[in-house]
């Protein structure tokens, strides 16, 4: 409103003949203008207009800017109305004014002041959510906001399916090979009934001393917890929980599920490792649902997966290292160059999120590894090799260190298994992994002068002749991705793969306790034998009884299974103690010196694969069945197998 237009309000302006017109000079006025009455009037004016104008300015901001303005403008405006007596009746006589006993009346007052009251009551949660917001850094309120976004977006799809919030319904059908014969030859049997009174000493030791905790310490005889799960626990109950059922352990699988149905909680306030929660928690969830239809499993599986999402809030999509899952906040390992995630980690998630996709009928999970792998597209790699470390931030290559152990290892099996689990129609996965094995066999592999392939370490262009025994499980996958190879290479990857099983074999055949060292070296004179002391630790791994049994399935070659029992007789004899079972400080000393852990993987992973190496191929047949890194095994997903759910709901 102009300020002119505004005068006639408090007074005409001053005119000729007023006091209001120039004054002269006073005695020592230094040409000031004198302070007459006609002045004060205009300032005074002047001070009205700005008081005026800020009540106008306050009255508009409370309109329009305190929460649920329209709640505001109703309760201000519409139900005050509801308070002044009503127009006359027509005639003129005006009507009796409302008495105490007028329900209408009362409640209209009521109603007034109820509104009043909810305005207040908004107006200061209003401003304590201003106070919270301003005392968080900013890079905590883009996340909220994110978080809130994305928050939106899956309750919009959770709507969207079935017309109901929650998981869409699914018809379980039991997929094939959940269940197999029994071995014709009873030797073989026999064996096999071995292998799952090994499984029950384990999970009875765990059941008597660490129930409900992470892992078991079978020396001390007491729970034992890594703090890459966080507070998170159960971690042996979920790793167990398919191995359990394909052992036909029916009493232990009920107990282990009613725990997870009372007791498995996400919800607190720490931080744990996306990868092995990932590959342990959801892949154990997602693997007990398939065998056994458990809706609990698959409810679980999708609770976690949402709690993990936040994970891949970075620049790039990548995601980080280790989460808090009650906060969101992510970060990285401080050891891994510069802030860098690690490649077997954010690669190592495609699987369970594509089957949590899948199961929830939200694409968010898989539109989160697919986006991993459209990063890793743009960049280049120096030799065709991918480093172990990218940068979440920049999107670049951390150092030139390239691994098919440790750091770098699963990301190439998920590759292969991507392109397997789709039914052989992910053509990117199948693109990269064998791309990738190209460059791994011109750069990486190498045979010693007695006669052993083993693949070496890259670090900046230069070769570290040494294996891991995580490195093993690369015999199982190249014989696995045979059958995708171009024709003339399929002989030739069943070949790279026998030749890495017979190296690994001679890792553990080269010890006194016939058990693999951590990592082995091709240098100074030694093959396939640890020189340094902190390599020469054996945890319970399952890396070379993995490969031994994909060779078995593959070839039926019998010294694979000759090879695994040998590693079963090696570990009743130094692994096995009254409490469970326990990893070994030195393979190649005389006497065992225990590490007192029992790794959950020890039952999710070794004793799984020395089982399935001792069973028929029906059951989990690798044509309808693809194992996590964990072992947890997830069935192919048919190109039909949408049309089929559509028709079951």
């Amino acid at each position: 409103m102009p300020a002119a237009s505004l005068l006639p309000l408090f007074g005409s302006a001053a005119g000729p003949g007023t006091l209001g017109g120039p004054a002269g000079s006073g005695a020592g006025g230094g040409g000031r203008k004198a302070a007459g009455p006609g002045a004060f009037r205009l300032t005074e004016k002047f001070v009205l207009l700005l008081v005026f104008s800020a009540f106008i300015t306050l009255c508009f901001g409370a309109i329009f800017f305190l929460p649920d303005s329209s709640k505001l403008l109703s309760g201000v405006f519409f139900h005050s109305a509801a308070l002044q007596p009503p127009p006359p009746p027509p005639g003129g006589q005006p009507r009796a004014p409302p008495q105490p006993g007028d329900g209408a009346a009362a409640a209209a007052a009521a109603g007034g002041a109820g509104s009043l009251e909810r305005i207040r009551a908004d107006h200061e949660r209003a401003l304590r959510e201003a106070k919270e917001t301003l005392q968080k850094l900013p890079e905590e309120i883009r996340r909220d906001i994110r978080q809130d976004k994305e928050k939106l977006l899956q309750d919009a799809r959770g709507r969207k399916e079935a017309g109901a919030p929650g998981l869409p319904q699914r018809l379980f059908r039991q997929p094939i090979g959940a269940v197999g014969q029994e071995p014709a030859d009873p030797d073989v049997r026999q064996k096999r009934e071995k292998i799952k009174e090994m499984m029950k000493h384990a999970w009875d030791n765990y059941k008597r001393y660490a129930w409900g905790l992470n892992e078991l310490k079978p020396i001390s005889k007491q729970g034992h917890s890594s703090n890459l799960f966080g507070n998170i626990q159960g971690a042996t109950i979920v790793d167990a929980l398919d191995t359990l059922y394909i052992m036909e352990m029916k009493e232990e699988f009920k107990e282990a599920k009613e725990w997870v149905e009372k007791n498995l909680d996400f919800n607190v306030n720490a931080e744990i490792s996306v990868f092995e929660v990932n590959i342990r928690f959801v892949g154990g969830l997602l693997s007990a649902y398939y065998l056994s239809g458990e809706e609990v499993f698959r409810k679980k599986a999708v609770e976690l997966g949402e709690k993990l999402l936040p994970a891949f809030n970075t620049p790039t999509g990548i995601p980080w290292a280790l989460l808090n899952i009650k906060s969101g906040i992510g970060r990285n390992w401080p050891w891994a160059s510069g802030g860098s995630s690690i490649l077997a980690e954010f690669g190592t998630l495609h699987l369970e999120f594509v089957h949590l996709s899948h199961l929830s009928g939200n694409p968010v999970f898989a539109e989160k590894v697919m986006n991993i792998r459209k990063v890793l597209n743009r960049l280049d790699k120096p030799e065709g090799l991918y480093p172990n470390y990218l940068n979440p931030s920049s999107g670049q290559w951390g150092q030139h260190h390239v691994s098919i152990g440790g750091l770098g290892d699963s990301f190439y099996e998920y590759l292969l298994k991507a392109w397997l689990m789709s039914d052989k129609t992910d053509e990117d996965g199948k693109k990269m992994y064998y791309d990738a094995v190209q460059a791994i066999e011109t750069h990486l592999i190498r045979k010693s002068s007695g006669g052993l392939t083993y693949i070496a370490e890259w670090k900046g262009g230069l070769l570290e002749h040494k294996m891991g025994h995580l490195t093993c499980f690369a015999g199982g996958m190249f014989a696995l991705g045979a059958d995708g190879a171009p024709s003339d290479k399929t002989g030739h990857h069943i070949e790279l793969g026998a030749e890495i099983a017979r190296t690994c074999h001679e890792s553990y055949d080269r010890t006194r306790m016939k058990l693999g060292p951590e990592a082995f070296r091709f240098d100074g004179g030694v093959e396939a034998i640890a020189t340094r002391q902190n390599e020469k630790y054996y945890i319970l791994r399952p890396e070379v009884i993995e490969t031994y049994m994909y060779m078995w399935r593959l070839t039926h070659d019998p010294k694979y299974r000759q090879w695994g029992w040998e590693a079963v007789e090696a570990l009743e004899k130094h692994c096995r103690v009254d409490g469970g079972y326990s990893g070994i400080r030195d393979v190649y000393n005389n006497h065992e010196s225990h590490d007192d852990v029992q790794q959950s993987f020890f039952l999710s992973e070794t004793l799984k694969y020395l089982y399935l190496l001792f069973s028929e191929d029906d059951l989990l047949p690798f044509e309808h069945w693809v194992f996590n890194t964990e072992a947890h095994p997830f069935p192919v997903l048919r190109k039909d197998d949408g049309n089929k759910e559509e028709n079951q709901k």
